[in-house]
């Protein structure tokens, strides 16, 4: 079977280039938070991050997704294998990996450590799925929380003895948080009794921690209706009381039967059945939702993490497959006497490996991108570089998360159609990863909210200014390709397609400012798809300067630097060809789904 071969997951020559000769990571280490790193640093972790993905997680992804967690006398058992795994993980130091010294923490650049989480979600994304919720919830605390808040339960949380969760949603209320009904009644002691229920939250419970905290919204008796009177708070599954931890009167109602991300469970929680269980808040009163987007904003980057990782190890499996499994032969070939030929020699297995292939790099580049402002906007020394930085990171949050769910889904089937009806089965990969990838376009906010978000939110937010600031980044891609030598169609094609970009968001603003707001966001799903071509296309410009550069400068590698300008080429050549027809769909405000009624259907 195709599974049993080793699968890099991620190419480490892909990675080290998209952090070094793309982006220069090392040049980070001039900021004074990140003086402690260098090189050398960076490598020595994900060296050691690499080793575990590849040697100890990868192997339990197939027996974790066969053997999901059961529920059993209101417990959730979850695969015994997670035992191991987790100390491991933990050791890893990534819990704290970019958190400051005084929280335990490495301070490393998120740049860094998106790489090396990477290949632990490409690994087995379940079994990273309770580090990277636990790391959100900490970060919280670190923030938000009491001192006593952050010695109790932060400092556990980071030093990997218990895990956390974000607790969002609820039956009647879904993504709707202005609906949330969760009460918190105010107590002598100064914490509060919740009481209510949640659903869809991943990892609620667990045998292989003795603790689960969760950021749990809530809202204080006689709070303003809305998102206005929501308030955040921790609420452990055992909480301390007289020197011991006792029950806390949460309760796990039932574990969700889901098609993919079996590792982790999916539970439906019931707080205060018995009247007692007791929350303590986090940050203030009513302003518990703009603490919380910490927290989401956080998961976003995480969750187009997922998208390109799940993308990733199902593009590896495909392009190993396709360069040993034999069939057919060229196209005119008469001599049956001869060898079949490999599929990766029949130019449409081709054709769909190199849209794989440019849209996991793509998306990674664009991640890193993303996460690159981050390590701007938190630790720049300059005030006006952290509010540039943090515009910009605003505007690409969205498409950061939703490009590699949207088009890592594509990806995907394209790794199982490579298979072909050996990829329809469950002996092999692809199919698993095909179900996992499905799930990073519905959590952490649908396709549709980052579309709404982004339209009518990031990208007419301060006057247009983050949207002049990402016009300038890309300014400087299309001078550095230039210099570099790119194909001088690229550059004008990038130049057009921003400016044309930027025509169109002012239009769509107008609308907005006019109180045309339905007509503005009529086609928020397109603005996103064309936004998100735009995006890639700065991120594979940016790419295809590295290339050429490296070309230049002779050695080994060539190879590896022609394949970067053929996906360059692919993503020039038939995406962004396809911007103004979106364009055209978002300016002419085509009406045909918000004019047909529900009972035509």
């Amino acid at each position: 079977m195709t599974s049993a071969r080793a699968n890099p997951l991620l190419s480490d020559r892909d990675t080290d280039f998209q952090l070094y000769e793309v982006l220069d990571a090392a040049s980070l280490c001039a900021l004074p938070d990140f003086a402690e790193h260098s090189r050398e640093t960076f490598e020595l972790v994900l060296g050691n991050v690499r080793r575990f993905s590849r040697e100890v997680l990868f192997p339990t992804y197939r027996m974790m997704d066969a053997e999901p967690p059961s529920f059993r006398d209101g417990r959730v058992h979850v695969n015994p294998l997670m035992r191991r795994l987790y100390p491991g993980l933990v050791e890893l130091g990534l819990l704290t990996a970019t958190r400051p010294p005084e929280v335990g923490g490495q301070q490393l650049p998120l740049t860094v450590a998106s790489v090396a989480s990477a290949y632990l979600m490409a690994a087995n994304l379940s079994a990273y799925g309770y580090v990277g919720l636990t790391i959100g919830a900490a970060h919280l605390l670190e923030v938000f929380g009491s001192p006593w808040l952050r010695e109790e339960f932060m400092a556990r949380l980071y030093r990997g003895e218990w895990t956390g969760t974000m607790a969002l949603t609820e039956p009647q209320a879904g993504s709707s948080l202005a609906d949330v009904k969760t009460r918190a009644t105010p107590a002598p002691d100064g914490t509060y009794r919740i009481t209510g229920s949640k659903i869809f939250i991943s990892g609620a419970d667990q045998d292989f921690t003795e603790n689960v905290v969760h950021l749990t919204l809530a809202r204080i008796d006689g709070a303003p209706p809305g998102t206005r009177g929501i308030s955040l708070f921790a609420v452990p599954t055992r909480r301390p009381e007289g020197g011991r931890w006792v029950d806390n009167d949460v309760q796990v109602a039932g574990v969700i039967h889901k098609i993919g991300w079996k590792g982790i469970p999916s539970c439906v929680l019931s707080y205060g059945e018995a009247g007692d269980c007791r929350g303590w808040l986090v940050g203030p009163e009513n302003r518990g939702l703009a603490c919380m987007f910490q927290m989401m904003n956080e998961a976003r980057i995480m969750v187009g993490l997922n998208g390109v990782s799940t993308a990733s190890v199902a593009y590896h499996e495909a392009l190993e497959y396709a360069r040993s499994r034999p069939q057919g032969r060229p196209a005119g070939a008469k001599d049956l006497s001869q060898p079949q030929t490999a599929i990766i020699e029949h130019a449409d297995v081709r054709r769909m490996l190199l849209r794989q292939k440019a849209i996991v790099e793509g998306g990674l580049s664009l991640l890193l991108a993303a996460s690159w402002q981050a390590d701007l906007a938190g630790h720049a020394p300059e005030e006006e570089a952290r509010r540039r930085a943090g515009l910009l990171l605003d505007l690409l949050t969205p498409v950061a998360k939703t490009f590699p769910a949207e088009k890592g889904y594509e990806a995907n089937a394209l790794a199982l159609q490579v298979h072909g009806g050996y990829g329809y089965s469950s002996e092999y990969l692809p199919e698993a990863w095909l179900r996992d990838q499905k799930l990073n376009s519905i959590h952490e906010g649908t396709t549709g909210i980052q579309g709404l978000d982004l339209l009518g939110r990031k990208v007419v937010a301060a006057g247009g200014e983050a949207l002049r600031i990402f016009s300038e980044e890309v300014a400087a891609t299309v001078a550095r390709a230039r210099r570099a030598g790119v194909e001088p169609g690229w550059c004008t094609a990038m130049e057009r397609t921003v400016e044309v970009v930027g025509e169109l968001t002012l239009a769509l603003g107008s609308m907005g400012m006019a109180g045309e707001v339905e007509q503005m966001l009529r086609h928020s799903a397109d603005f996103m798809e064309l936004f998100s071509i735009t995006a890639v296309a700065w991120r594979w410009l940016a790419q295809a300067a590295a290339a050429r550069e490296g070309l230049a400068r002779g050695g080994a590698g060539r190879d590896f630097y022609e394949g970067k300008l053929c996906a360059a080429q692919y993503w020039f050549s038939v995406e962004v060809p396809r911007v103004p027809h979106l364009v055209e769909l978002c300016r002419s405000g085509e009406d045909s789904y918000t004019r047909m009624h529900p009972e035509w259907f």
